[in-house]
């Protein structure tokens, strides 16, 4: 029986963040491996130097604001000689990083860089636990996580993941909590990776595979997985349950509080997966389930933001074969990722993510050159996607009526629906989205 448990960057910003969740640690014997984020901040600060020309006193600015962050946490500890040496080891690799005259053209020194805020983090919060009574160890997660060398969006290794796992760490769990980083790995050549942004759930949900754990812990800033995003509208409210496939779908479609990777590690073993608050776990959370006591048609809505549409338009695709293959494979071969599509007779519209990497970058003159060669090329932006999701909803009656009668007085540019159960998306225009969502949310929730 081994619980997996995760921290964000709030819960782990700073000593009194990191009390709350020692707390938490202690009060589950089940704990075991601890993945923790870089503290609130930090993150953002490593970015900022990772892909900005800055002077030197610019970049010894931003190394003086992660050190500071580090420093506070470590004149709270009790036993901060235990540390201290550590701590400034790290510091010190960061700062010779960050001052690396090729680290804006070399995503491996990037990746490295950035690498700097979980094993800080990490370091610290051993030292906390262990400072409330427990058998804390710092481990470092690159021993165990390979992935490809894919730098700053690197893949996981599963096999080696698991069989690295196996041996390395569960071991050292029957004695001890080990707390490791989130969002990091290593390539077979020993250079460090990372996952991307969010990579700290997915972390904890790959380990807890490999390691055959029951449950996966992720504490955030927020009770639970909401109805929609709270701050849209106060009237959302927590989930107390949802399946495995509506997370992905919720995550997948803009759920900031879920990774969307995290949910495939946790259905491949069937691991609950707990949502919850590290400043009130006593208010409980939401488990992620395979099988729910309730299938409610609509379970939330989510929102996300900064969408691109693309429309390919030819006369030449009426009963033509091997059109729809020549756009998916140029758009393919620029490693942009589609969402949606629909479909006319001579015209075929999708959707593009937009962050973290521009899209509008990615879409590049090549790639439209490219395209239309053959075809007409149209590119909008300024849009978002809502997202209802739920249940049977392809079968369900008066289950599309409802959400189109709430939202008639809006223009929706672009329509998702039956091509899973689980949900029903459309584009509106950004400034519309906020109320598309609260009208929603009113006529389904409230």
């Amino acid at each position: 029986m081994l619980n997996v448990a995760k921290f964000g960057g709030t819960s782990v910003a700073n000593f009194a963040a990191m009390q709350n969740c020692a707390n938490i640690v202690k009060s589950n014997n089940k704990t075991k491996v601890v993945v923790v984020s870089a503290s609130a901040g930090v993150t953002n600060l490593l970015v900022d130097i990772a892909h900005t020309a800055m002077t030197t006193e610019q970049v010894l600015a931003k190394v003086a604001q992660i050190s500071d962050i580090q420093f506070a946490i470590l004149n709270a500890l009790d036993n901060s000689q235990d540390v201290s040496d550590k701590l400034a080891e790290l510091l010190d690799s960061l700062k010779e990083l960050a001052l690396h005259e090729e680290l804006l053209h070399r995503p491996d020194l990037k990746d490295a860089l950035l690498s700097h805020g979980e094993r800080l983090s990490s370091l610290l919060f051993s030292a906390v636990l262990k400072q409330n009574g427990l058998n804390a160890g710092n481990f470092d997660v690159r021993k165990v996580l390979r992935t490809d060398n894919e730098f700053g969006q690197a893949a996981p290794q599963l096999d080696e993941i698991r069989q690295l796992s196996q041996s390395l760490l569960l071991p050292e769990l029957a004695s001890k909590v080990l707390v490791t980083q989130g969002f990091i790995g290593s390539d077979p050549d020993g250079n460090t990776t990372t996952l991307g942004r969010g990579g700290s759930d997915f972390t904890a949900a790959l380990l807890a595979e490999a390691l055959d754990a029951e449950t996966c812990e992720i504490w955030t800033d927020v009770i639970g997985v909401y109805t929609t995003d709270p701050r849209i509208t106060a009237a959302a409210r927590p989930l107390p349950e949802l399946s495995f496939e509506e997370a992905a779908e919720m995550a997948t479609f803009g759920a900031k509080v879920l990774h969307p990777a995290t949910m495939e590690p946790a259905l491949r073993k069937n691991i609950k997966v707990f949502v919850g608050s590290s400043k009130e776990p006593e208010k409980g959370g939401t488990w992620i389930v395979r099988d729910c006591t309730t299938e409610p048609s609509y379970r939330a809505i989510t929102r996300r933001k900064d969408q691109v549409m693309v429309t390919v338009k030819t006369p030449k695709m009426m009963f033509a074969q091997g059109f729809l293959q020549k756009v998916f494979t140029i758009i393919a071969q620029h490693k942009l990722s589609v969402d949606l599509v629909t479909t006319s007779e001579i015209s075929v519209s999708f959707t593009l993510d937009n962050p973290p990497n521009s899209v509008l970058q990615r879409l590049n003159r090549e790639t439209i050159e490219e395209l239309s060669q053959f075809c007409n090329v149209l590119v909008e932006e300024n849009y978002d996607l809502v997202t209802v999701v739920g249940n049977n909803m392809h079968s369900a009656a008066g289950v599309s009526s409802k959400i189109f009668a709430a939202i008639s007085d809006y223009n929706l540019r672009l329509i998702c629906y039956g091509a899973n159960p689980h949900n029903m998306s459309f584009l509106v225009g950004n400034n519309d989205s906020t109320d598309v969502v609260n009208v929603l949310h009113k006529a389904l929730f409230e």
